[in-house]
């Protein structure tokens, strides 16, 4: 599921800005990924329980369920992530268990339906962010994903644009580079999928100047290949 089509990142910018939105939906900053190359997840937006099992057997099982609402951007502390679902009623029971976490988390969450994507599964874990900083403009950075992303802070920095040995460097200058190197006997990382990605958020951050903030967190990265699971995209200030 990649295409190239950088016009529907900036017709997906210009819904958000109309409807007075800040924050992009996951399933609207998913396009944005895909408009530019970056793997994703199959993935569905449903605004009803009649439709969440079909869209779980196309994207097919098992899936992650996440609350798409403008309204509430962190899903985790909402109860608004399940993963792991394989059947047909654990969908169907899950699309109403979100709905109401939503609801009990916030009354006036506005709901816009619930995400149904692939679960890709465990592979290195790795972020990959993008920031406009007001003094030296779009700024990348890359960095072990998941729970390591806070907790070691190893990160690094480079100004956009990247070229390839800008990203080779990116990777190769994180402490933890030998995990991706190929730790303990584990197969090394695909870091030519790494370097892509990085390219790619760049190029985002570039050609897109509503675009503030990007997060992708966690991008699975395997022998070969990777994927974004998470997809975080904030735009300046409206």
């Amino acid at each position: 599921m990649t295409f190239l089509n950088h016009h529907l990142a900036q017709q997906v910018i210009r819904t958000a800005i109309q409807d007075r939105r800040q924050v992009l939906l996951e399933s609207e900053a998913k396009e944005i990924c895909l408009a530019y190359g970056i793997p994703t997840p199959e993935f569905l937006l449903v605004d009803n329980a009649s439709q969440v099992a079909a869209a779980a057997e196309k994207v097919t099982y098992p899936v992650v369920l996440k609350i798409v609402s403008p309204d509430i951007l962190h899903k985790t502390e909402a109860g608004g992530v399940l993963v792991n679902l394989k059947s047909k009623d654990e969908v169907e029971s899950g699309y109403h268990t979100l709905v109401k976490n939503a609801k009990a988390y916030s009354e006036k969450a506005r709901i816009r339906g619930v995400l149904v994507q692939h679960m890709v599964p465990k592979g290195i874990e790795v972020i990959v962010g993008a920031l406009r900083d007001i003094q030296f403009g779009p700024t990348v950075m890359f960095g072990l994903g998941g729970l390591f992303a806070e907790a070691l802070k190893d990160t690094s920095f480079r100004l956009a644009p990247l070229s390839v040995l800008d990203a080779q460097e990116m990777i190769h200058e994180i402490k933890a580079y030998p995990v991706l190197k190929g730790f303990r006997g584990q197969a090394p990382a695909d870091e030519q999928a790494i370097i892509r990605i990085l390219k790619a958020v760049s190029e985002i951050m570039l050609e897109n100047h509503a675009i503030d903030q990007i997060d992708l967190n966690p991008v699975m990265v395997y022998t070969a290949g990777a994927n974004v699971a998470d997809v975080r995209m904030i735009l300046r200030g409206i």
